[in-house]
């Protein structure tokens, strides 16, 4: 294998859901940083990003957070707690803005883009109440660059879906917004006394999983 290839296999390796955070530890401002970018950067159908991060640090805050999480403690003792909301519903208002987004970055007249904000409107009116399953799909994407990014950078993670979010976004200030929490992820540095780190991965061997055509 490359280095490339080994720096990835050897970070998906080491790499496990972190069942015991080290609260005296914190993740330096240049690596949130490059974990910031891998989730702007994560791709999105059509582009939209229909999402939110709400990312919290405050340990105050922190400490209500096993109460919203089924009493789990990482939230709590993680460095970071970022919390993937997805928007509810892909309104016309809402493409529009991405639309002039796309104008003003790549320069181009808004009016070109007539027939990709036609395609996206006509798809959201087709799923009709079906619009934040899309939306949460789309969250799940950046769950997994986020989980690969600070497998790179070891820094220990654990994606929850185990989150009750009636009782998280009012927390979060979401309440009343266009966006709802779906899933999250602790990130920090593992305790030492976090035995799961020492179990062996369980995986399907490759010719189980995939088929080649």
């Amino acid at each position: 294998m490359t280095d490339v290839n080994s720096q990835l296999h050897d970070a998906l390796q080491w790499r496990y859901a972190t069942k015991q955070f080290d609260p005296l530890r914190s993740i330096s401002a240049a690596d949130w940083n490059s974990l910031q970018q891998a989730l702007l950067l994560t791709p999105s159908s059509y582009g939209l990003q229909p999402w939110k991060f709400v990312v919290v640090t405050d340990p105050t805050l922190k400490q209500l957070l096993p109460a919203a999480c089924w009493g789990q403690t990482q939230p709590r003792d993680c460095s970071h707690f970022v919390v993937c909301a997805a928007r509810k519903t892909v309104d016309p208002q809402f493409v529009q803005q991405y639309l002039q987004q796309i104008a003003r970055i790549r320069a181009v007249p808004v009016s070109a883009l007539e027939g990709l904000g036609t395609a996206i409107n006509g798809k959201a009116s087709r799923m009709g109440s079906e619009q934040l399953a899309w939306t949460s799909r789309q969250c799940y994407i950046a769950l997994g660059f986020l989980l690969q990014a600070a497998a790179l950078l070891r820094i220990d993670a654990c994606p929850m879906e185990g989150i009750q979010s009636d009782r998280l976004d009012p927390l979060l200030r979401l309440t009343d917004t266009d966006y709802t929490s779906v899933v999250a992820c602790a990130l920090g540095y593992r305790h030492a006394a976090d035995r799961a780190a020492l179990d062996p991965k369980v995986r399907c061997a490759a010719e189980d999983v995939f088929i080649s055509l």
